[in-house]
């Protein structure tokens, strides 16, 4: 009985194979480089540094508009040569506070959460949510991103729209770990 079940359920399966055909459904992929409706795709212009001109010089900044990155982002990007702890780079809060470009940014702010470390590129460090009360990043939300390379270290100051800081950091590390941002950073650092 079992071999006469087995030659059975073999010929329905030579059947189906031979004779019997399913019909085919094709879903028609857009090409990888098509952005797909809804799909939000960044796109990073830069701007004019908006800040005097202090000790470490001017930097850089670079804006997602809204409709590109859900919210209106800004990085500003500044490197500060031999001011990192050459010993153990940014590895903890005070070291990042301490490298940061906070003042800019106003004087009465307070850090939302203990930061947390980042890649990007070769380079180590930290990020960490900030809150501001005054111009220019009142009522935003503030990433302080700070990476070192050895002694030199590139601080950036991610503000963005109301979203919570955590939304932005993704965006913001890809932009960070992208070629625009390393041609700078190599650019900067003399590398």
């Amino acid at each position: 009985m079992r071999k006469g079940l087995s030659a059975a359920m073999t010929g329905c399966g030579l059947g189906a194979l031979v004779g019997v055909a399913a019909p085919v459904t094709y879903v028609m992929l857009p090409p990888r480089d098509v952005p797909v409706a809804g799909r939000i795709e960044p796109a990073w212009a830069e701007i004019k540094w908006p800040f005097p001109i202090d000790q470490w010089g001017t930097g850089t900044a670079f804006r997602c508009r809204a409709r590109d990155c859900g919210t209106e982002v800004d990085v500003y990007l500044r490197a500060k040569i031999g001011f990192c702890n050459c010993t153990t780079g940014i590895s903890d809060d005070e070291e990042l506070e301490r490298v940061a470009d906070l003042d800019l940014f106003g004087e009465q702010r307070h850090a939302l959460a203990p930061g947390r470390a980042i890649g990007v590129r070769w380079m180590k460090g930290r990020s960490r949510a900030h809150s501001f009360s005054s111009a220019p990043s009142e009522g935003r939300s503030t990433l302080t991103i700070a990476f070192n390379d050895r002694c030199d270290v590139v601080v950036a100051t991610v503000v963005a729209g109301h979203n919570r800081p955590a939304d932005i950091e993704s965006t913001a590390l890809a932009f960070l770990n992208g070629e625009t941002a390393r041609h700078w950073a190599e650019a900067a650092l003399g590398l």
